[in-house]
């Protein structure tokens, strides 16, 4: 069974840094789909980024508005996906979600695909 707990979540100003964790347990394949979403009060759940892992290699997405300013990583060792997120903004305040979806190749991995396992979330705000 995947479990998935983030945590890392917090009050920041505009300007600051949060790092988000999300430990992940029942989920070691040798190709992973894992990715970090956000939902603010009155709007949709977006996708803030997306990893694929497999092969060897690893690709990235981004939502354009966290460009260059977030960074998804993994650690396989521990199990467990980031989300560096710097230079926030007030707009970026949301509860943050990580989801993990089992795929078998890398065409199956991107931000619309229909992630199954996901945590419980973590608030994030950000104050002006």
């Amino acid at each position: 069974q995947v479990q998935l707990v983030e945590s890392g979540g917090g009050s920041v100003q505009a300007g600051g840094s949060l790092r988000l964790s999300c430990a992940a347990s029942g989920y070691r394949d040798s190709t992973s789909c894992m990715g970090w979403f956000r939902q603010a009060p009155g709007k949709e759940r977006e996708a803030v980024a997306v990893i694929y892992t497999g092969g060897g290699l690893s690709t990235w997405y981004y939502a354009d508005s966290v460009k260059g300013r977030f960074t998804i990583s993994q650690d396989n060792g521990k199990n467990t996906l980031y989300l560096q997120m710097n230079s926030l903004k007030p707009e970026d305040t949301a509860m943050y979600y990580c989801a993990a979806l089992r795929i078998y190749s890398a065409s199956q991995c991107s931000a619309r695909a229909a992630f199954g396992y996901w945590g419980q979330g973590t608030q994030v705000t950000v104050s002006s």
